[in-house]
């Protein structure tokens, strides 16, 4: 009987162990997809802009899929230009787009396959400047924040990520990005002064605005509800040990 009840102990103990606090959910995002998710990519929404332009020899593309699935590609060429060179990909036309309540930029890197590793750029501009007489387009004033396509997964991208930029350098007196007005978004690949070159491709599931959300009032009474059922479970842990040590008690 002694055996038995020991035997008994050892597995009420060991059940008890197995009790875990509930891990705290995390916080929830509002996204508004810019493309991609619930707006299907279309390529012929995109236009290219690459070093050629400036006698270059880089070429981009925006190459759609599937409806969830578009490909940001090419080849980045450093040679012609002495070290320089970019290749990218912008929204057509004006976008006007009001993301001052939102928090920043995700970046949704689809797999399963391993990304390529290079450095690539989001741009945002809420300043289109005229073409020229011969209808190229002028260079103006980028928002661009950086990130390395490492692993499949979603890139935050928060607005103090994202630095004013002109051909490539940093411009301290460019006036604050007015994100209640931006024009376009683009996808850029550039050598960062010599740093890369080279063919490139970024799968991807969406580029999207994100904004950190409390928790609703519905969580609040969840984890109220857990906390008692925890305060419960420690009351009859309680017990159970009491009523265990009693037990032995006898039996020794």
């Amino acid at each position: 009987m002694l055996a038995n009840s020991i035997t008994f102990l050892s597995l009420l103990s060991a059940g008890l162990s197995q009790v875990k606090a509930c891990p705290l959910p995390t916080m929830p995002d509002k996204i508004l997809y810019l493309y991609g998710g619930d707006r299907p990519w279309v390529s012929d929404v995109w236009v290219t802009t690459d070093d050629r332009v400036r006698g270059g020899a880089s070429h981009s593309y925006l190459t759609v899929d599937s409806p969830d699935h578009a490909r940001f590609h090419g080849h980045l060429d450093t040679s012609t230009l002495g070290g320089a060179g970019f290749a990218s990909q912008h929204s057509l036309g004006e976008l006007h787009l009001d993301l001052e309540d939102y928090d920043g930029i995700i970046v949704s890197v689809r797999g399963p396959d391993k990304a390529d590793g290079k450095r690539y750029a989001l741009t945002l501009k809420d300043d289109l400047v005229p073409p020229s007489s011969d209808g190229r387009e002028q260079s103006s004033v980028s928002w661009e924040a950086q990130f390395v396509a490492e692993k499949p997964g979603d890139v935050k991208l928060p607005w103090d990520q994202f630095k004013a930029t002109y051909r490539g350098r940093e411009k301290e007196d460019a006036a604050p990005l007015n994100l209640k007005d931006i024009k376009r978004v683009g996808l850029m690949m550039r050598s960062f002064f010599g740093k890369q070159d080279g063919d490139f491709q970024l799968h991807l599931y969406a580029i999207s605005a994100y904004k950190h959300e409390p928790f609703a009032k519905q969580h609040e009474d969840e984890e109220e509800e857990d906390l008692k059922a925890g305060q419960v479970l420690a009351t009859r842990t309680t017990t159970t040990k009491s009523w265990c040590k009693r037990l032995l008690c006898g039996l020794v």
